[in-house]
Parts: structure tokens; sequence; C-alpha cells
């Protein structure tokens, strides 16, 4: 767990904080928009696998705020939730290949 890490964490309770005050699509507007930022981060530290999984996770916000009806809703959020945490995991140990690092053919 690196300094990122431990921003985000902090974030997201603060954000899981003010819902009890502050109504819930403003409060899941604002962590999609948070979320979007430490996709940015990871993606200028040269961690674009994991920037690909909070941007997974910018859709769940997102579905969050739509919200949709049913099954979509389930489908929707399930999957980038999965997608997201894959992403994460597989980046973080070193499943995914280090694309910026690859050789030009």
């Amino acid at each position: 767990m690196d300094r990122f890490d431990a921003v985000a964490v902090v974030g997201c309770l603060v954000l899981v904080a003010a819902s009890s005050a502050v109504e819930g699509i403003l409060v899941a507007a604002a962590f999609g928009g948070f979320l979007f930022s430490l996709s940015g981060w990871r993606l200028y530290e040269g961690r674009p696998w994991e920037a690909l999984g909070w941007l997974a996770w910018v859709g769940t916000a997102v579905l969050v705020v739509v919200a949709p009806s049913g099954i979509a809703f389930l489908t929707g959020v399930g999957s980038s939730i999965v997608v997201g945490l894959a992403c994460v995991a597989g980046s973080r140990l070193e499943l995914l290949p280090a694309i910026w690092d690859a050789e030009e053919v």
C-alpha cells in the first residue's frame, strides 16, 4: 500500500461519511469524479492497468447516478466492479503485461 492508496481510502471514507448528510445522487457523482481523478493519477504514474480499473469503477458510480432498472443495473454494476478489481489486482500482482515497457516491433 503506497501513498496513493492511503489517499484513496481516506477519500472514500470521507465520501461515505458525507452520504449521511448529503443526497445520495450527489455523493455518487462526487465519488465518480474522485475515482476519475484517481485514474488520472495512476495513468500519470505509468500504471495503465490500474488506471483502467479505476475507470471501470467510475462506470459503477455513473450507473448509480443514472440508475437503470432491474437486471441492467445489477449487470452493469456487477461487471464494472469485477473488471475494476481484475485490472487493479492483475496489475498489482504483475499478471498483466507491462504495456508501456514493451519493445517496438
